[in-house]
């Protein structure tokens, strides 16, 4: 009994003994230790190590070696590298969009109902396209077909979002007698254009190759601009007509501030400032499409904000939209849009990669 006593004693000293060892290594040489417990990632490369497809104009270092594991394009999250902004700008954009929506449902009236599924079509419109670039930035470096998918998802998001705003717009911020000269067109012409924008943009992804010509801009660019100036005329209408009567309505504010933001996010998207001017100096952080990416979040929660005013205020000329089924039957074409962008993206990305195979062939 006594040596087993004695035993215990120096087996329990001993295992004391060890955590203290151990709790010592840590204070004494923590950054050994977090290497030793987290999973160890390559480090970033210079655009010569990456293939041509995924070099960015004036961008040297700091992209992710391709075809490694997914967990490392995962973990790369933590990383600093140039797409790591990208991905963190959207993603605390959909984090706080989404916070700020369930505040507000929280003293909102009884949820949901007809007058809300316009609302509800937008936060998701919202989520899907900031999402959807997130994915888009984390996973793209993979491979080549990896960097076609998920860029593809991307437009797929840009076009949902496109329409999400057109619906938002359409049922709560719209003047009547604006509604009157849009209301024959305005969300069927709103949904073919946010499917030609998603169409437009994967096809010029395909179809041109770096350096880009100015050709490419036109398929990328001049559906989106024709959808964001149909989507934004009952803002600009309204923004017009209340300042021309001295303006007290805060939600114009916010719908005013939505539009600037929108241009400058669309200014940094065109042209690649300030690593133009700096080359190699605005790799990891600084250069134009992470300021644009900035801009572009801002500009959806201002647009959050201004339309859930007009979804408290405004209440009233809800009715003047039209009737329920004509409520269910737009944002039924909400699904139907996502579904066709969809379809489409995922036949291109057949188109791509039976052409990848038949080059590696």
């Amino acid at each position: 009994m006594v040596c087993e006593m004695k035993l215990r004693g120096s087996f329990g000293a001993n295992a004391a003994g060890s955590i203290l060892q151990r709790f010592g290594a840590i204070a004494i040489y923590p950054q050994q230790i977090l290497e030793d417990v987290l999973p160890k990632v390559p480090s970033t490369v210079r655009e010569s190590d990456v293939p041509k497809l995924f070099r960015e104009p004036y961008i040297h270092s700091g992209y992710r070696p391709v075809e490694q594991d997914w967990k490392y394009y995962l973990l790369s999250l933590f990383q600093p590298h140039n797409e790591a902004l990208n991905v963190w700008t959207h993603l605390l954009a959909a984090l706080v969009l989404l916070t700020r929506f369930v505040v507000f449902l929280e003293t909102a009236s009884p949820f949901p109902t007809v007058y809300s599924l316009p609302l509800c079509c937008f936060v998701l419109a919202c989520v899907i396209y900031l999402s959807c670039s997130v994915l888009a930035h984390l996973f793209q470096s993979k491979s080549e077909l990896a960097h076609y998918s998920f860029y593809f998802l991307d437009y797929v998001g840009v076009g949902t979002y496109q329409y999400g705003s057109a619906l938002a717009h359409y049922y709560y911020c719209t003047e009547l007698d604006w509604l009157w000269v849009i209301q024959p067109f305005f969300l069927p012409l709103a949904a073919l254009l946010g499917w030609l924008s998603c169409i437009g943009c994967c096809f010029s992804k395909i179809h041109f190759q770096r350096p880009y010509p100015i050709r490419r801009k036109v398929f990328q660019v001049v559906p989106a601009f024709l959808a964001y100036v149909l989507d934004i005329s009952p803002i600009v209408h309204r923004i017009t007509s209340c300042w021309a009567t001295g303006c007290t309505d805060d939600a114009v504010w916010y719908h005013s501030l939505q539009i600037l933001l929108f241009v400058v996010a669309s200014g940094f998207f065109s042209c690649p400032v300030p690593e133009k001017y700096f080359p190699g100096s605005c790799d990891i952080v600084g250069h134009g499409h992470q300021i644009f990416h900035v801009f572009l979040a801002l500009c959806t929660l201002a647009q959050l904000e201004a339309v859930l005013l007009d979804y408290r205020s405004r209440r009233e000329v809800f009715t003047a939209r039209g009737d329920e089924g004509t409520v269910y039957a737009a944002c039924n074409l909400f699904m139907l849009l996502l579904m066709c962008s969809s379809c489409s993206a995922l036949y291109l990305r057949g188109v791509i990669k039976r052409r990848l195979r038949k080059r590696g062939d």
